[in-house]
């Protein structure tokens, strides 16, 4: 887009209702109602905000991200970024991290899904995983049909990647904080012919190549002997496999558990608060009411089976 614009959207069925069609003359468009048709596919009853920008000149800061989470009044919990011109680099991966690590200290935490562009799928950098838990990188793409089509067209001449970066925020958001996407029985993505974003397609790779990039916390589609249709290879973060918040799961549960905390909690404060005249610190029941309170968010978790338990 030649300005700035960010549209709200909520609980819309189709791509169309953005105004934005298959039959577009502009690449850029047909990969977004792509996208977009890929989300609402996987799940219909999304809550979406959709924000178009045009591209940075010089190093990118991702402070679009920010712009959306505050024009969302911080309801956002997850946010796809499409950058399937720009090669994936560990900067950009830190930006996207300082990014969100901003928002969480504003009380807006959310998580990045980061679509890159992939140039070379066997030749990506097994070494960006750290400290970035609030990243999480997607690398596959679809081998055939529209995602497939949209890559090798004739309009794609920089071979942006197209990304399955709809089918993953898609699946995020419909699982519950706890499940992974990766969950066979219960997510499967409806991607027939699993590919990566240099259009290079599954099967062709060895699979220690793929136990690499699986390894090295990326995102991809993967498919299993003797089961058909296609699944996410895990639900990587991009923070170091020992962390407590290497997979999104985690980070999504913390999140909840802190948003809820804060609900109960932040009513009290500036209310008051007892003092022990022995000893000046605070009366026992003055503590004691302060942890009932915040306890009621995580009682709620662990009945919905979202904590198996919590102190």
């Amino acid at each position: 887009s030649e300005s700035e614009r960010i549209k709200a959207v909520s609980t819309i069925e189709t791509a169309e209702a953005l105004g934005i069609t298959a039959d577009a003359d502009n690449w850029d468009i047909r990969v977004l109602h792509y996208q977009l048709s890929e989300i609402f596919r996987v799940n219909p009853g999304i809550s979406l905000y959709v924000g178009i920008f045009t591209n940075p000149e010089g190093a990118n800061t991702y402070a679009e991200v920010k712009k959306m989470q505050n024009f969302a009044d911080g309801r956002l919990r997850q946010l796809g970024v499409w950058d399937g011109r720009t090669p994936l680099a560990a900067d950009n991966l830190t930006a996207l991290q300082g990014v969100a690590a901003t928002l969480e200290e504003q009380d807006m935490p959310l998580g990045i899904i980061y679509a890159p562009k992939v140039s070379a799928v066997a030749s990506l950098p097994s070494n960006l995983a750290g400290d970035k838990e609030r990243v999480w990188t997607v690398i596959g793409q679809a081998g055939s049909s529209t995602g497939a089509a949209l890559y090798v067209d004739a309009e794609n001449t920089e071979k942006a990647s197209v990304s399955g970066l709809g089918v993953v925020l898609g699946i995020v958001s419909l699982a519950a904080v706890h499940e992974s996407i990766a969950w066979i029985e219960k997510f499967p993505t409806g991607v027939d012919v699993p590919a990566f974003g240099d259009g290079t397609l599954l099967k062709t790779l060895d699979r220690a190549v793929v136990e690499a990039l699986d390894k090295s916390r990326y995102l991809f589609f993967v498919t299993y002997s003797g089961l058909s249709g296609s699944y996410m290879n895990d639900s990587h973060t991009m923070d170091a496999p020992t962390s407590d918040y290497a997979y999104i799961e985690n980070v999504r549960t913390m999140d909840k558990a802190v948003r809820g905390i804060r609900t109960y909690l932040l009513p009290k404060l500036g209310g008051n608060v007892y003092i022990d005249k022995t000893t000046g610190q605070l009366q026992t029941h003055s503590v004691e009411f302060l942890q009932t309170t915040a306890q009621k968010a995580l009682e709620d978790m662990e009945k919905a089976g979202e904590l198996s338990g919590y102190v």
